[in-house]
């Protein structure tokens, strides 16, 4: 195996930024860098000259100005410094969201001190800064928001939290990586009608249906079953959790199919079915999707149409 460079290597070392990674992460002090701002280089230059005057005007009064402007800069570099110190940062929600929307991304600052933070601001690569304030012994959540233009996993990547509290002098800032990622459905597109197919059991015979006119039995309870139909008394007995039947006329079930979408692309068929889960999950019928490869039987209920649209977003993606 050939080895780097030993000029590269060490420059990598040396310059490239320590980024610490986790869900939940603490600013210690050597994640913490500190440099001044252009007004706190202005702020230099303008004590240089005073006192270059006061040595050459031998004036007292100018050299107690200028050593007391200057103490005041290098207290500053303290109090930027302790801003942001010993700040817990921790990854929050990220509900999924669509593809030509936002993203959003919540981070939880967690202060655990008895000095209050001011002035922090947060960002990360796309997103805007956002600037906020921490309360002594309290929290606060700052919502970063990324443009998400195509499906799939959105990796939010490097957050930067710095401040300029008290006197922008001095910047000083922490990079951290919470890991935090935002699963993007694709866009929804036209719609078109969706076929529907009687339900198959064993031997390919039709068998009677789950409806709502005549008592059948129970049967046990299946994620997406309508509460309507749950033996509440069974459960108050401790009993394992059952679902009524009813016999009702053969009810077709609604295959969402991606070989029901000719003559198109990958990225239009998925966008068609994202929006037939979507319409099929405001009706009362139950739904199956059908992708190369995948096959999610037909349900209903929120976690069924969450499983649907995540198979859509993840469409082609290695599996871990």
């Amino acid at each position: 195996m050939k080895r780097p460079p030993a000029a590269s290597f060490y420059s990598n070392r040396l310059f490239r930024p320590r980024i610490p990674r986790g869900h939940e992460l603490t600013l210690e002090r050597q994640r913490i860098y500190a440099l001044p701002t252009r007004y706190g280089l202005l702020y230099g230059a303008m004590l240089v000259v005073m006192f270059l005057g006061s040595i050459n005007y031998n004036n007292s009064m100018g050299f107690l100005l200028t050593f007391l402007l200057a103490s005041l800069g290098i207290i500053s570099i303290l109090y930027t410094y302790r801003n942001i110190a010993h700040l817990q940062v921790r990854s929050g929600k990220t509900p999924p969201t669509f593809a030509g929307r936002e993203a959003h991304f919540t981070v939880h600052l967690h202060n655990t001190e008895q000095l209050p933070r001011y002035a922090l601001h947060l960002t990360a690569a796309g997103a805007a800064t956002v600037l906020t304030d921490v309360a002594a012994k309290d929290s606060a959540g700052v919502e970063l928001r990324v443009a998400a233009p195509k499906r799939g996993r959105l990796l939010l990547g490097k957050i930067t939290l710095s401040t300029r509290y008290p006197l922008g002098l001095i910047r000083a800032w922490a990079y951290v990586d919470l890991g935090m990622q935002c699963l993007v459905y694709p866009q929804p597109g036209p719609y078109r009608p969706a076929t529907a197919t009687p339900h198959q059991h064993q031997g390919n015979q039709a068998a009677p249906a789950a409806g709502s006119d005549d008592f059948l039995g129970f049967r046990a309870y299946h994620p997406g079953d309508s509460l309507r139909h749950i033996h509440w008394k069974a459960l108050a007995r401790a009993l394992p959790l059952m679902t009524k039947k009813f016999t009702a006329g053969e009810t077709p079930d609604l295959w969402l199919d991606w070989a029901a979408l000719p003559l198109l692309d990958n990225e239009a068929r998925l966008r068609i079915l994202c929006r037939l889960v979507l319409e099929a999950g405001r009706g009362a019928q139950a739904y199956g999707l059908r992708l190369p490869g995948v096959e999610i039987p037909p349900a209903q209920g929120a976690q069924h149409q969450q499983r649907c649209l995540e198979a859509l977003a993840l469409f082609g993606e290695p599996t871990s």
